[in-house]
């Protein structure tokens, strides 16, 4: 650990130069907040596991000196803060001195970022994401409130249980028909009819869980799921569903308003869990549950080596194939009908409406810093041949590349593939391959099921029309699209959209600052004579997304002064701090979130006037009061303009709104 506490600072160090110099440029794996470079992951097919050799190894040191970097990096001072701390150790204050100071007297409770408590990388994550999504549950796959994912095989729903028939009541698989009568029972699975798509998971596992929390637009999803190394499936006890221990923890936060998603992965250094439990989210339940905090961060992954939102990358919280247990998806042939209540879990995950130009967006800067590449790179596809995308949006990630090869039942392909998608391409079919030496002869066209291709042209997933397979051409025109080796044709874009500024008029994001005054006041005795009080006050709804907790907008306010003009005429526009001034350009602290940018003060971060720092916001669906108080001389004017910015939790670092507000105000002491 001390080599990667090495590794890290030296990497910290040559971070803050770089940004402080021509920044990350080009560099695809330059944290754009921090400087850090993130290690290139290995060329392999996405996987919810990665393998334990030596590469990956490697790979995982790399993440944990690069996440190191990112809690190192922002705690180091700049030289322009160095040399301010050496002034005001030297005691001489200026006016600018003064002036901080009173201001942080004054209003230093309520300047500050969200998701600023900690640089701990899993409890800054929670932190960011309750910013964004608010009030976050625990996962949760008890037996109160979780679905059990069914296993069929030849068209029976299959479990794990005492074979009361044999001496001793061994441990064997028991196969039921849709009416509920025993099939038959077996010492061994080999091939099941929906194999997981996942990767690195078994085959033809039984009975992991998930379940559901809606509140407003925000849905959780907590997966628990039972897995094991050889990714085969033996009579053991561990997989029965009596048994809560399981491999795999994750869970899903999703707007389906903002199309905002996130991803918590549960830590890769312990055997199992136990869904007896609830599981605590990152970051605890505030910025005060020091015990949830802890906890969350032994229970969470922080090098985020699962790139989760490669599969989860078709705009909605979940990715719906036949393994999930989803009535609409593999249960549709004429065969099946009955199957379908008897097996499936309906429609748990209900089918959503999105489009390919719908909002999309990941929250949380330890993982976008990590897979900034590939989330840069990502983009949504057009079907040519306009066979699979009418209803389906489909990426250049997993859901085209793998999801829909296993769909249509078509090997992938490219038309004229450079050295290194060829490799990849060799990669995804042999995990393909793989996949389907897993899945029985029943599922297929071929056999009685009938459900593999379990999605078709222009009917999608239902397999009870006649409707013929899509053709080879119209594949490999789609299959080159989707591994991003087309044109035109492909109607790409990125799949990824921009963190939303404040105000605009869209994902319910369209209220603006109003009611701005300000306001003199008299100072108390105890303050010196001469001086006043300016309070400037304004109102605001942060109403992105519908969420009424949300708290990933600040204000800054950039303050000028000047003499009062004799002839008292009203300020012209230049007269005021400019939006560079207010962005922050050339900041340096002099007291807290107060210091100088440009020739200007700059008050950052303002939060609503009784959200203390570091507390919860209180829910609310009308706007809130904000106020700031300055300190002010006698026969001076006062410029101000006030910028609202949006924290966006990703590569962009914060938004700023592309409106500002202009206010002065005549200190006259007569």
């Amino acid at each position: 650990m001390a080599t990667i506490h090495r590794l890290a600072a030296r990497m910290a160090s040559h971070a803050i130069l770089r940004l402080g110099t021509s920044g990350c440029g080009e560099n695809e794996r330059c944290d754009r907040l921090t400087g850090c470079i993130s290690p290139t992951p290995p060329q392999e097919p996405v996987a919810e596991a990665l393998p334990d050799d030596e590469d990956h190894r490697l790979y995982l040191r790399e993440l944990q000196i690069f996440q190191l970097c990112r809690q190192l990096a922002p705690a180091a001072p700049t030289a322009a803060e160095a040399t301010l701390q050496l002034i005001s150790n030297d005691g001489q204050e200026d006016d600018d001195h003064k002036f901080a100071k009173a201001v942080e007297r004054w209003n230093g409770d309520f300047l500050w970022a969200p998701a600023s408590q900690t640089s701990d990388v899993i409890t800054r994550f929670g932190d960011e994401a309750r910013a964004v999504f608010g009030p976050i549950p625990d996962g949760d796959c008890t037996d109160a409130v979780a679905q059990v994912i069914p296993l069929q095989i030849d068209g029976n729903v299959v479990d794990l249980k005492p074979n009361p028939a044999k001496p001793g009541n061994p441990l064997e698989f028991e196969h039921r028909d849709a009416a509920g009568a025993i099939v038959k029972w077996t010492d061994t699975i080999g091939r099941c009819d929906k194999p997981s798509l996942a990767g690195s998971v078994t085959y033809c596992g039984m009975n992991s869980r998930m379940s559901r929390v809606v509140k407003g637009n925000v849905e959780w999803l907590s997966f628990c799921r039972k897995s094991t190394s050889s990714l085969e499936i033996e009579p053991d006890a561990y997989w029965q569903r009596s048994n809560p221990k399981f491999s795999r923890l994750g869970i899903i936060g999703f707007n389906r308003e903002t199309g905002e998603i996130v991803f918590f992965d549960g830590t890769k250094k312990r055997k199992d869990f136990d869904w007896t439990q609830s599981f605590v989210p990152p970051g605890g339940h505030s910025y005060s549950d020091r015990q949830g905090r802890a906890a969350a961060e032994a229970l969470y992954d922080p090098t985020f080596q699962i790139a989760c939102s490669a599969c989860h990358d078709n705009k909605r919280a979940s990715v719906v194939d036949p393994h999930i247990g989803m009535a609409r998806v593999g249960f549709s042939s004429d065969a099946g009908k009955e199957r379908d209540p008897a097996f499936s879990l309906g429609d748990y995950l209900p089918k959503m409406s999105r489009s390919d130009n719908s909002p999309f967006r990941i929250i949380g800067s330890g993982y976008t810093s990590t897979h900034a590449a590939a989330i840069r790179r990502a983009k949504s596809v057009v079907d040519p041949g306009g066979n699979c995308t009418t209803c389906h949006t489909l990426t250049t990630q997993i859901t085209g590349q793998r999801f829909a090869s296993d769909a249509v039942a078509q090997e992938p392909w490219i038309s004229r593939p450079r050295w290194a998608q060829l490799l990849q391409l060799r990669a995804e079919q042999m995990k393909l391959h793989q996949i389907d030496s897993h899945r029985t002869e029943w599922a297929r066209q071929s056999g009685q099921g009938k459900i593999h291709p379990w999605m078709v042209p222009v009917d999608g997933n239902d397999l009870s029309t006649s409707m013929p397979e899509i053709g080879s051409d119209d594949w490999h025109r789609l299959s080159n699209c989707l591994w991003d080796a087309g044109g035109a044709e492909c109607g790409y874009r990125p799949l990824y959209t921009e963190c939303p500024a404040p105000g605009l008029e869209s994902q319910g994001n369209g209220t603006k600052p109003s009611d701005f005054a300000a306001t003199q006041l008299s100072l108390s005795p105890a303050e010196k004579d001469g001086e006043r009080r300016l309070r400037l006050n304004w109102n605001y709804l942060n109403n992105l997304g519908g969420v009424p907790e949300r708290d990933d907008v600040r204000f800054d306010v950039a303050l000028k002064s000047m003499a009062i003009p004799l002839s008292a005429e009203q300020p012209a526009e230049d007269d005021y701090p400019t939006i560079a001034e207010a962005e922050g350009a050339g900041f340096v602290a002099l007291d807290g979130e107060i210091g100088k940018s440009g020739g200007v003060m700059l008050i950052r971060n303002i939060a609503y006037f009784g959200h203390a720092k570091f507390t919860e916001p209180m829910p609310s669906a009308s706007p809130r009061e904000f106020r700031l108080d300055l300190a002010a001389q006698c026969n001076r004017r006062y410029l101000a303009r006030v910028l609202p910015k949006r924290f966006c939790f990703d590569q962009s670092g914060v938004k700023y709104a592309e409106e500002s507000n202009l206010l002065y105000a005549d200190i006259r002491c007569d």
